[in-house]
């Protein structure tokens, strides 16, 4: 920069010196067409040097930069300098993208890149095969345009993107099944994810296959197995005490196995994609009255059984797995709580939200199992769930029941201070209790 200024000042320094030189040799006249000359020369000379830097900046990558003196030559040099760092720079990000590029195409999953209007940015091979798109000639189009699934649509549109969506059958692959996931980014932008898991679920449609059918076929010998136990039980003839013990061990062992095949056959048409919620409007009060009155049995008097009865709204969804469920919860309550434990049935709404929960006073569990409750056959305490007669699967079945209901299980328990399990509905699935149908009607009328 102090170089510029010194060819500038010397330059200016140059033109006062000719002048004064011509004022004095050819008067003031003279001296005023000689300046003009220069100025005129001067300007001829940049304009010159403009059209050579305006010839060059059209590709200055291929076109080697002007050669000139003075101050036309510190800029030539300063711009040959920019664009070679320039040049440098955006090689070095192609490089990168194209290595970013390479890399994505290698993964198992397709990606996509979505401005923020879900208009295509870029896609990776595979993604192409996914969703049927090409980039070359989809770039720039919504990505709705190509994958039309309703259900596709509406998880991107609902903008909650914490859980996977299962899609089945695209455009290429009616037999495909995808796990899409949506990652926002970069302020609007979102990366859109497939993975094939076509192979996963035909493996885990055979594994549901395999337990049901297995249940199925146990179910007939068992009930077999089991009355022809309780004949003998019941034989007035038999005096041997060992016989007797022996026949009321197999005949609790048969009515354990007979309740676990139940149970894996109930899981296994929970899990069935293909059995349909049968919807209907349940009496939610009436049916925890029922349960109580099964409570009661099941716990043969030894706990004191409460029911608080909150609101009067019933739920839409099917009676038979919600009765399933809420006796899952309770028969828990009853196995986990010492004699003399209390236990209260519970039916509010909170927030607009019908709750059911099932309050107990039993041992409680840890934290650190409270995430695997619901898994299949997890145990807190193996012996103590062999001593109760539990299965392993009632949580689970809870669990399936409670998402084909869009709702959420909660647990809350301390360990040495009981449990408190509740499903939490969503709204759209409350009913009026019938003292407010029966106002509505009146009002109707």
């Amino acid at each position: 920069m102090k170089g510029f200024w010194a060819r500038a000042l010397t330059l200016l320094l140059s033109l006062a010196a000719i002048g004064l030189l011509a004022w004095a040799t050819f008067g003031p006249r003279g001296a005023l067409w000689l300046l003009a000359a220069l100025l005129l020369l001067l300007v001829l000379l940049n304009i010159r040097q403009l059209s050579r830097l305006e010839f060059w900046l059209d590709a200055p990558e291929v076109r080697p930069a002007p050669d000139s003196l003075g101050l036309w030559g510190d800029i030539f040099s300063h711009l040959h300098k920019l664009v070679r760092t320039q040049v440098r720079d955006r090689e070095s990000s192609l490089a990168a993208l194209h290595e970013m590029e390479q890399a994505a195409s290698a993964l198992p999953e397709g990606v996509v890149i979505l401005d923020d209007t879900d208009h295509i940015e870029w896609c990776n091979p595979l993604a192409e095969i996914h969703f049927g798109v090409d980039l070359n000639r989809d770039t720039g189009q919504q990505i709705t345009y190509l994958a039309r699934q309703p259900e596709f649509i509406r998880y991107l549109a609902a903008n909650h993107f914490e859980s996977p969506l299962i899609l089945r059958g695209t455009r290429q692959d009616t037999q495909m099944v995808l796990s899409i996931k949506l990652i926002p980014y970069g302020g609007d932008k979102k990366l859109l994810t497939s993975r094939d898991i076509t192979h996963f679920e035909r493996l885990e449609s055979m594994r549901r296959d395999f337990v049901a059918n297995v249940s199925h076929e146990l179910r007939t010998p068992l009930t077999v197995v089991n009355g022809f136990v309780e004949t003998l039980t019941d034989m007035p003839s038999l005096d041997n005490d060992m016989a007797r013990r022996a026949l009321d061990l197999m005949a609790e062992q048969t009515r354990r196995m007979g309740r676990l095949v139940e149970d894996l056959l109930t899981l296994s048409t929970l899990e069935n994609e293909l059995n349909m919620l049968q919807e209907e409007s349940v009496n939610v009060p009436q049916l925890l009255h029922t349960l109580k009155q099964e409570g009661a049995t099941l716990s043969n008097s030894q706990h004191t059984l409460h029911l608080d009865v909150q609101s009067d709204c019933g739920l839409l969804g099917n009676a038979g797995e919600l009765h399933s469920a809420f006796g899952n919860l309770l028969s828990n309550a009853i196995r986990y709580s010492p004699p003399g434990g209390e236990i209260t049935l519970r039916w509010r709404e909170q927030d607009g939200q019908p709750v059911f929960s099932v309050q107990d006073s039993g041992i409680g569990i840890a934290p650190q199992h409270i995430p695997r409750l619901t898994e299949r056959f997890y145990r807190v305490d193996r012996s103590r769930s062999r001593e109760t007669g539990g299965t392993g699967l009632g949580l689970a079945i809870v669990k399936h029941v409670a998402s084909r209901h869009q709702a959420q299980l909660e647990i809350e328990s301390e360990e040495g201070h009981g449990s408190t399990f509740s499903i939490v509905f969503p709204q759209k699935r409350r009913v009026p209790g019938a003292e407010k149908q029966a106002a509505a009607k009146q009002a109707a009328a």
